[in-house]
């Protein structure tokens, strides 16, 4: 995949395309050996203007190209063994409030230029800038923990950013991100997860500032209803095999997901119990709309 990468990008930019690489390898370099994380998809973020020309570009060289989304500028296809998923946005669908945040980082990595980069095999990959990128990952665990189901592997992502970049992180501009996201209780819910069953050492871990025994009870009771959800889910859903439903008409299909979704809602609500109201209202909003438009 690094290869593939190396590949891509130089591809890209010979064709005056210029793109971000988020999530993935960019962020496998930051655990203490690379190998260690899993490959999955290629994800790129590009500005409005490359992400047309990426689109014209990689389709023809695609063997597969899914439906895109043009709301959310997304569109995913299979060039050779590889996915790649093109993003000319970033976009949580779950609160305005975090969607503006995203938007906020759109232009400050775009129109402000703040980036970092790795040396993949002598070609330069650019990245979100550290705070950015932890302020991504995390909105993208919480996009799929309230819509699907989130895997471990997102939250150790999460962990080995804030881990490797501890000495150097604008924890200022971190906080106002995260309280203007309105997302402080989920952080701090996170932050004892990766606490108590991940290991992250206490003092290490940002925000999470507790004050007294009975607030140190409160998160960790928070973190172990989260752990009981991910086991129970699984990454995007994959313990709750889904597949036996699709012989079914698709009014049925829709209420069996509804039921799953009300489900997930009390659950979540035993833990963040006004977030989960007001995600799920969004949740349900942008879906019926997806629906009527055929995506």
């Amino acid at each position: 995949m690094n290869r593939f990468i190396a590949e891509l990008v130089q591809a890209m930019r010979k064709m005056g395309i210029y793109t971000l690489l988020v999530k993935g390898q960019g962020i496998a370099q930051c655990y203490e050996r690379p190998f260690w994380r899993a490959s999955g998809d290629v994800d790129l973020f590009l500005s409005e203007e490359n992400y047309e020309k990426a689109k014209c570009f990689l389709t023809n060289l695609a063997s597969y190209v899914e439906k895109e989304y043009a709301r959310q500028k997304h569109i995913g296809m299979a060039i050779g063994e590889w996915v790649v998923e093109l993003h000319g946005r970033l976009y949580s669908g779950i609160s305005l409030r975090i969607d503006k945040q995203l938007d906020v980082l759109f232009l400050d990595t775009f129109n402000g230029g703040n980036v970092r980069s790795w040396d993949n095999k002598g070609v330069q990959i650019f990245m979100l800038s550290v705070e950015n990128d932890v302020f991504y990952v995390f909105t993208h665990i919480l996009q799929h923990f309230f819509t699907e189901g989130v895997g471990l592997r997102q939250v150790c992502d999460w962990c080995r950013l804030l881990w490797t970049y501890r000495d150097s992180l604008n924890y200022g501009l971190l906080e106002s991100r995260i309280k203007g996201a309105g997302l402080m209780s989920e952080w701090k819910a996170f932050g004892a997860l990766a606490i108590e069953y991940l290991g992250f050492p206490k003092d290490a871990m940002p925000l999470l500032d507790v004050r007294s025994k009975k607030e140190d009870v409160r998160w960790r009771k928070k973190a172990d209803r989260i752990m009981e959800f991910i086991l129970k889910s699984g990454n995007m859903g994959h313990n709750r095999d889904m597949s036996h439903f699709s012989k079914y008409p698709y009014l049925i299909r829709k209420c069996v997901s509804m039921g799953r979704r009300i489900s997930d809602l009390i659950n979540h609500a035993r833990i963040f119990p006004l977030d989960s109201l007001r995600f799920f209202q969004r949740i349900m909003f942008n879906g019926l709309r997806s629906a009527m438009r055929g995506e």
